[in-house]
């Protein structure tokens, strides 16, 4: 087994009794790597359970330490690096350890191997998303910055013939202070490889920290900044051609006459290829190809759902939600409770496909040999990459080469690999590397999209106006049965119900229902904050809707529902009162709040948003609290936090894929519109200090912003807002 193809890494099958109680096998004993380095490999834990993780009986590491003789440490990354600062905050947790200073610990990508590198967080599979890399990571990593520490200082001990509890480690050497001795540690590496791992080793505690908790200086951004960086649209392999595609206008469709002639005129267009289902135009630069595309005469077969449009899919929504789903929770008894209600709200919820959008469209670069091929590409799934090519190509799995770069934009659509399989589906026709590169168009138009969901609430309030029942049922896609067939059971996966159950607040009776619809003619895949992200808009609207029919403060209402849950009631009061609730605001502008527990980390948003008489919004200040347990960088939390919320003001206020004759409308920035920096809010966020296990960060604040901008518009102009994205022509007013 090798990593990198240049280093070998001996690693031994057993048990090392790690003293924390994880499962077995968490590390690994060390061995000699080529060139004469240490090296450790480690497991990172389940998070979902035995039932979802590999199978334990086949274990084998999916990261690696490696511990050059000249004393760098390097990181065999299994995640990705797509703007969310994991290539800072995991190479912290060994640099914490291990004590060696954070420029030192150097990166590498993992190949494409789920047997080493599968994420037990996510079933096994390579794959990057779910915000979990911290969260896994946490104690795997830093006991394996912990192990090789221990056996550095042992094995400088054991030269100095001194007691290792004489010595320390210390910026990458051990120190013996009594003597004044200093080793480095690639002096240690050749003795350390032959020394068994402990079977106990202590992690720091919380108060002997150095370098987590405290702010890092991302260290992907220097070469970013000065254009070192590689990006998959950034590869040009020798002697590589641009392509460009028109894939069916309509799902399902299919090519059904080319005429070529005016694009093969086209200076600089080497080569038109024809697929089922799309074209593509194969040039010496993406001008020529650009040219050569709009040049060709295509005529489409464009197959079932060529009448399609979104109302028809709302309607069958709407329609399966008067129907009984799977039972996603059920607490007490909710028809009892609601017999006896003094009073009932009712509301249904509509949230629409979203498109991902990412700065970096869709781009793959592939050349196929006789017997080989090589994929040059920006994913959150690199096994998936690798095995998409393998299909098309027919070539075993050994023979694709996968080349992992930056990703400029995951936020999901690059777990998908209709990218990997279109590029190789068109190098197979050419000769030499091709880098196929989407256009913005075809990248809004063809893609993947965030569910639409129809929602249904009922909730019953007893005297004092407080929930005594509460009743949910929402129909939709489900991702996981696709993506995760192992996630999806009984008609429920984690995914899509995840901000629907299991909430904050104290109810005595609740039953939610889930009615899985798959939309025809528009695939659907995971989008930034996935389930949350529709969840936590239709739970926390309709919380608001109940603190309005009980003529309660929605800030107050909320607080009553909390004495079980107080992390979630130290959010709430902390973004309330750094937010000025309750504090007067001039005609037109509302604050609204939110509350969620999602991806292990507790987040209240408070935005203010001001209402103009001619309907158009301005999110004008964002207050966040979140509770996300032990930081490990607070600069990459407030980032993230930032950006989710830029992120989720922008689906609030403008995201929507709409079908009409079964093709995407929205075609560019000009119908899909991102938010501008002029519209941008002052996003302030406060940390709260926590001793507890770290949580997910990417996705967290995209979910709960957008509730918090609908019931602060609801607060400006008393106008309840059921429907994304906002209506700005339904709130004119004066």
């Amino acid at each position: 087994m090798t990593f990198d193809q240049t280093r070998s890494v001996a690693v031994d099958h057993q048990d090392c009794g790690i003293s924390n109680g994880l499962s077995r096998r968490t590390l690994l004993k060390a061995g000699v790597a080529a060139g004469g380095g240490l090296a450790l490999g480690f497991s990172l834990p389940p998070l979902f359970g035995d039932a979802m993780a590999a199978e334990s009986s086949s274990f084998e590491p999916n990261a690696f330490v490696y511990i050059g003789s000249n004393g760098s440490v390097t990181l065999t990354m299994p995640y990705v690096e797509m703007g969310q600062g994991t290539y800072t905050s995991i190479p912290m947790l060994i640099a914490e350890e291990l004590e060696v200073d954070l420029k030192q610990v150097r990166l590498e990508h993992a190949p494409p191997n789920e047997k080493f590198y599968g994420n037990p967080l996510l079933g096994g599979l390579q794959a990057t998303g779910n915000s979990n890399a911290v969260r896994g990571s946490w104690q795997p990593l830093r006991q394996a910055g912990a192990a090789a520490r221990t056996m550095l200082i042992a094995a400088a001990a054991k030269r100095w013939k001194v007691d290792p509890s004489t010595c320390h480690a210390e910026h990458g050497e051990v120190v013996h202070k009594a003597s004044a001795r200093r080793i480095k540690y690639g002096a240690l590496v050749a003795d350390v490889a032959q020394m068994p791992v402990p079977e106990k080793v202590a992690v720091k505690a919380p108060g002997e920290f150095k370098l987590i908790g405290t702010p890092a200086k991302r260290l992907d951004t220097p070469a970013k900044v000065n254009g070192k960086a590689v990006y998959g649209i950034d590869v040009r392999p020798p002697g590589v051609k641009i392509a460009t595609l028109a894939q069916s206008p309509v799902f399902g469709g299919r090519v059904k006459s080319v005429d070529d002639t005016a694009a093969k005129k086209v200076k600089g267009v080497r080569r038109i290829v024809r697929l089922d289902d799309a074209v593509a135009v194969v040039a010496d630069h993406m001008g020529a190809a650009k040219k050569g595309l709009a040049a060709l005469s295509i005529q489409w077969d464009e197959g079932p759902h060529a009448k399609l449009d979104t109302s028809q899919i709302v309607r069958e929504l709407e329609q399966a939600t008067l129907n009984p789903g799977a039972v996603a929770q059920n607490i007490g008894d909710i028809e009892k409770a609601m017999a006896g209600a003094a009073k009932k709200v009712e509301a249904t919820y509509l949230v629409p496909f979203l498109a991902h959008a990412t700065m970096e469209p869709m781009n793959c670069t592939v050349h196929v040999h006789r017997d080989a091929c090589e994929v040059w590409v920006g994913t959150q799934a690199m096994a998936r990459a690798q095995a998409a090519a393998a299909k098309v190509t027919g070539l075993p799995l050994d023979k694709i080469v996968v080349h992992n770069h930056l990703l400029g934009g995951g936020f999901g659509r690059r777990l998908e690999i209709d990218g990997v399989t279109r590029a190789t589906q068109i190098a197979m026709q050419v000769d030499g590397p091709v880098k196929v590169v989407w256009t913005r168009e075809e990248d809004i138009q063809h893609g993947m999209y965030r569910p639409c969901f129809f929602d249904r609430f009922s909730a019953s309030l007893d005297e004092k106006g407080m929930p005594v029942a509460w009743s949910h049922r929402f129909a939709g896609s489900s991702v996981m049965a696709r993506w995760a067939p192992p996630f999806f059971n009984n008609g429920l996966d984690p995914d899509t119900t995840e901000g629907a159950i299991d909430l904050v607040y104290a109810l005595p009776n609740m039953h939610v229902e889930y009615v899985r619809v798959e939309p025809p003619g528009i695939p659907t895949t995971f989008w930034r904050s996935v389930g949350p992200s529709h969840n936590v808009f239709v739970v926390e609207s309709f919380m608001d809707e109940l603190a309005a029919a009980a003529k309660q403060d929605p800030v107050a209402y909320r607080r009553a529902l909390l004495d079980k849950s107080p992390r979630a009631k130290a959010v709430l009061d902390l973004a309330a009162q750094k937010a000025g609730w309750g504090q007067p605001l001039p005609k037109g502008v509302g604050r609204g709040v939110s509350l969620q527990f999602a991806f292990a980390s507790y987040l209240s948003h408070v935005a203010e948003v001001e209402v103009s008489k001619d309907g158009s919004v301005r999110v004008r200040r964002v207050t966040s609290a979140i509770d996300c347990g032990t930081v490990v960088n607070p600069d990459t939390v407030r980032a993230q936090i930032q950006s989710a919320v830029m992120f989720g003001v922008t689906a609030a206020l403008y995201g929507e894929i709409t079908l009409k004759d079964g093709r995407v409308e929205q075609t560019n920035f000009d119908t899909y519109q991102i938010l501008r920096m002029n519209e941008a809010p002052t996003v302030e966020v406060h940390i709260v200090q926590s001793s507890e296990l770290p949580g997910g960060i990417g996705e967290t604040g995209t979910s709960a912003i957008m509730p918090a901008v609908a019931n602060a518009i609801f607060a400006a102009t008393g106008k309840r807002l059921r429907k994304l994205p906002v209506d700005q022509t339904a709130l004119r007013y004066g």
